[in-house]
């Protein structure tokens, strides 16, 4: 794993000690943990360089030599399919003096040439070419440096640590969930990336409540339930469509129940409002061709997340992937992408434009959003406030969960 010396620094332990011990259970963070650039830090060396974080989706990879770049923190990244049509990621620098090797954001190749000295390595990392060295130079020592990669029904993960959580899980608890709407046989048709000036907790804990929904969402809200539990009966007409929905599920056979994830990753189905089929303005399909086998067209969305980076919405018609990469401590990237199955044809299976308004529109408003929240809370008055335990119980889950990761990276390296 990647890890600076910095952290171990009495001070900047003090510090994350002293903020995690601030904090109280069920209330927003201190101020703190949404600015501070030594807070920031051990969020990176904790959590973002030391968990499995979704990247990418398999189906941007089709052929081997495809390759995707990207940067977690300080840590160029390369991720690529091999000859054998093997899934790879590799930390994107040379084993030579350590230059970049792929430098655009995607491409294809058929050797890894490093473009300062033509080190040339094979797909699968093997050194293979290394000019003018000693005679006992062993090109056999010098392979690109691995990263523990996981591919879960077509979506692509890695840990930068060396020592990677188990990831067996959430593999075998969510795989029932997505496999009937068989993410592999899908292709990305539309993509989104936008940067927020906000601390990539905000961006997480405005994704993990619907209570500002009925505020700022009236695109979204043409489709999606508020509801966040099958037995949620706030909203009474949801309610009894949840339970005519799961009378629906069960012969399918499709999971629906909340998945037991603990506060590390969710997973549950749950239905649109009545008579809603999918994630657009008229509530009618986004793209005719269903996914995978399914014949089915109103199967709400599976909806699951997993911390600290990804949320995702499994629909009839077409699938989302929303993807979180922290580029500072007041700045996060969000990167969206819209897949439907891969026969389907635009203009005639789907219009970009109406598979892709809903959210792109929801993103906007989500954006505005948490750069207001980061500006309240950088104010000198700021206090943490009280999550409510109806409407806010994931951000709650969420906030305890990074509190507890943090806390346990610094008794395991203080």
């Amino acid at each position: 794993m990647i890890e600076s010396n910095e952290l171990r620094s009495e001070d900047v332990f003090l510090k994350v000690k002293h903020s995690i011990e601030e904090s109280q259970t069920a209330f927003s963070l201190p101020q703190s943990f949404y600015g501070d650039e030594k807070i920031h830090h051990a969020d990176m060396q904790s959590i973002f360089l030391n968990d499995w974080l979704f990247i990418a989706n398999e189906c941007e990879l089709p052929d081997p030599g495809d390759y995707i770049t990207l940067t977690i923190d300080t840590a160029p990244i390369l991720i690529l399919r091999d000859s054998d049509n093997i899934l790879r990621a590799f930390h994107n620098t040379c084993r030579h003096r350590g230059s970049i090797l792929c430098k655009k954001e995607k491409g294809h190749v058929n050797k890894l040439v490093c473009p300062y000295h033509q080190w040339t390595y094979d797909l699968d990392g093997t050194l293979k070419n290394a000019l003018y060295m000693a005679e006992d130079f062993n090109k056999d020592n010098f392979p690109l440096n691995p990263i523990p990669l996981e591919c879960l029904e077509g979506l692509i993960y890695i840990c930068l640590s060396d020592s990677p959580p188990d990831f067996t899980l959430f593999r075998e608890t969510v795989t029932p969930y997505i496999k009937p709407h068989q993410p592999k046989k899908t292709k990305v048709v539309f993509e989104s990336v936008i940067v927020e000036e906000a601390n990539w907790k905000l961006v997480i804990e405005n994704n993990r409540e619907c209570y500002h929904c009925a505020g700022s969402h009236p695109e979204l809200l043409v489709s999606l339930v508020e509801m966040a539990l099958p037995e949620d009966d706030r909203f009474a007409e949801e309610f009894a469509l949840m339970k005519e929905k799961a009378a629906k599920w069960e012969k399918l056979g499709f999971p629906y129940e909340p998945a037991d994830g603990g506060q590390e990753f969710r997973c549950i189905r749950l239905p649109f409002r009545k008579d809603i089929k999918s994630m657009t303005l008229d509530g009618e399909l986004a793209c005719k061709k269903l996914l995978g086998d399914l014949v089915e067209e109103d199967l709400g969305s599976v909806r699951m997340f997993r911390a600290p980076n990804n949320w995702h919405h499994f629909l009839s018609d077409h699938i989302l992937h929303f993807r979180v990469l922290p580029l500072g401590p007041n700045k996060t990237e969000v990167r969206t992408t819209w897949l439907v199955h891969e026969e389907a044809l635009e203009g005639w299976d789907y219009d970009l434009q109406r598979l892709s308004e809903v959210w792109l529109a929801t993103n906007e408003q989500d954006k505005e959003l948490a750069e207001n929240n980061q500006k309240g809370i950088l104010s000198p008055a700021y206090q943490p406030g009280p999550y409510s335990a109806i409407s806010e119980f994931m951000v709650i889950n969420f906030t305890d969960w990074y509190k507890n990761k943090l806390k346990n990276y610094l008794e395991n390296h203080s």
